[in-house]
């Protein structure tokens, strides 16, 4: 079969069922059925407790949630699914492959989805209720929908490159570079979210004044070690503004590290890691490292902030750290790879003065710290729907 190879393992439908995908008729952007189907989906994964990022992508695809992010799409009436779209899913953030799949299913596609090759237990809970699903009330919505895993096999990359109208990489540069030696038809829409970084701002002042500060806590640990900073969204430059700011950082950096003490465990190879960047990025810049009393929090403070910084960057609790009197100090590091800002205490009219004045290259989201990988339907810049769907315009 051509759509058969060693090593190929289909986690969710069939080589029959990729075949079938190219004689499919397009549905419309959030067709009735595909919402339902999500809707089930969410109530099979809000049952989950364990795992916090599969209940959120069971929230974020609720009935309620997906009908709300209709109405802002005011085309509907003309957009159609351009056809297969195939997602090549980072192999580092469980869960991100959902919201892939969930949005190309939105825009009235059928998904070729390529799992993470790491074993998850979030990715075979969501497969486990999706095949569920699609074997009882949803059998409809079958054809539209493969999981498949495999190892970077350039054939098999080949051959689901080729069918597809719209290709969606995530993962770094080189990722995207590997794919992209994969043909695809001239008219194929490419969707690639390649190496980025993000950033956090806060107002020492905000901070000292917050009476729940345990909260700010867990929401920059969500933001950072839940995912070992390996998510894009994850900030690895934290600016301080206000006036407080060393009493702020004191008490910060100590509730942050108790809490990390609690909830997180750092390999060995880990904290090699972390001292292999230190020494990288000590012996290439003016740096000072803060005195810690382990490796689970390692924090770097530069005399400059600029946007090489990001090129000795590393995860696992690596934090660079700079005070600010002003937004406008931050541009050094907003260029094209800057992807999401976090804040605490920045008043938004702040952000928009920001924005007005320094127009940077970079930066495609602003949000409350806690809610870096809260996941939109725009992302990176990107309109998901629109992008993955056509537009048929009948004067």
């Amino acid at each position: 079969m051509p759509f058969s190879f060693n090593g190929l393992q289909y986690i969710v439908g069939t080589p029959e069922t990729v075949e079938g995908m190219r004689g499919l008729k397009a549905l419309r952007p959030f067709d009735d059925a595909v919402i339902a189907f999500l809707n089930d989906l969410s109530g099979e994964l809000r049952k989950i407790r364990e795992y916090p990022d599969v209940a959120t992508f069971g929230f974020w695809c609720r009935k309620a949630a997906l009908t709300q992010e209709k109405a802002k799409i005011d085309d509907l009436d003309e957009r159609f699914g351009k056809g297969i779209v195939f997602h090549s899913t980072p192999s580092n953030v469980p869960v991100n492959f959902a919201f892939s799949f969930a949005a190309g299913l939105l825009a009235g596609n059928a998904n070729i989805v390529r799992l993470p090759g790491k074993p998850f237990e979030q990715v075979d809970i969501i497969s486990a209720a999706v095949r569920k699903l699609l074997a009882e009330q949803h059998a409809a919505l079958a054809p539209y929908i493969v999981f498949v895993k495999y190892p970077p096999v350039k054939e098999i990359s080949d051959a689901f490159s080729a069918i597809c109208s719209v290709r969606v990489i995530w993962g770094g540069d080189r990722t995207v570079a590997e794919l992209r030696q994969s043909p695809i038809q001239a008219r194929t829409t490419e969707i690639t979210f390649a190496d980025r970084h993000s950033i956090a701002v806060i107002d020492a002042d905000a901070y000292l004044a917050a009476e729940r500060k345990e909260t700010i806590i867990q929401n920059f640990y969500n933001d950072t070690y839940y995912t070992d900073q390996n998510a894009c969204t994850s900030p690895r430059i934290i600016f301080w503004t206000g006036k407080k700011k060393a009493e702020a950082k004191e008490d910060f950096w100590r509730r942050v590290h108790e809490t990390v003490k609690q909830k997180y465990t750092l390999a060995p190879v880990q904290s090699v890691g972390k001292l292999n960047a230190l020494y990288s990025v000590a012996a290439a810049r003016n740096i000072k490292a803060e005195k810690t009393e382990d490796m689970l929090v390692t924090r770097l403070v530069p005399e400059t902030a600029d946007g090489d910084l990001m090129n000795y960057k590393y995860n696992s609790g690596f934090f660079f750290e700079k005070e600010i009197d002003s937004l406008a100090e931050i541009a050094g590091v907003c260029d094209l790879r800057c992807q999401t800002l976090t804040y605490y205490g920045v008043k938004e009219e702040d952000f928009r003065t920001f924005l007005e004045e320094t127009r940077p290259a970079g930066i495609d989201r602003i949000v409350p710290m806690g809610k870096s990988m809260d996941f939109s339907l725009i992302w990176d810049g990107y309109d998901l729907i629109r992008q993955m769907s056509r537009r048929i315009t009948v004067l």
